[in-house]
């Protein structure tokens, strides 16, 4: 407290002195309130990203808004954590919930970042199956001709 606060409010009960600051800092709580939960929910992975300065980030989002008096059941954390992963969580996602797992959201991170390890193992193979199967020309050929595109002019090759 500054001292120009110590000076206003030194002879006065303690119930009346904290009545008097919550009644003098409310806006500033809700606003405060207001900007941490907006940058709770707008957390979302990238799909190169790891995941545990997302998760870490997010658990300090919800604790702060725990000391503000703003309190998110473990059942609502959780589920905040889970809709920020990207799609490579998918099916561990299902797992999770078809199993019925109740985890803190630090165990939650724990078992997150062991399966991320598994998901950048698998990752290589998935890659390489998408460029193999890519076309590299335009339009449909049907016979010799290309349909959908301009002919292409081909040299006329005199015999000997």
């Amino acid at each position: 407290m500054s001292p120009e606060l110590q000076k206003q409010h030194r002879h006065m009960d303690a119930y009346v002195m904290i009545e008097k600051l919550k009644h003098m800092f409310k806006g500033q709580a809700c606003q405060e309130r207001f900007n941490t939960s907006k940058a709770l929910y707008a957390c979302k992975q990238g799909n190169r990203d790891p995941v545990g300065p997302n998760v870490l980030k997010m658990i300090g989002y919800m604790e702060y808004l725990a000391t503000l008096g703003y309190a998110i059941g473990p059942e609502a954390q959780i589920d905040l954590i889970l809709q920020s992963l990207n799609n490579s969580y998918a099916q561990f996602i299902m797992n999770y919930n078809m199993n019925e797992i109740e985890k803190t959201p630090t165990k939650l991170l724990a078992m997150l970042k062991t399966i991320e390890t598994s998901i950048q193992k698998a990752s290589p193979a998935l890659i390489l199956m998408v460029n193999k199967g890519s076309s590299k020309g335009k339009g449909k050929w049907k016979g010799k001709k290309r349909i959908g595109s301009k002919p292409v002019a081909t040299p006329k090759i005199a015999p000997k």
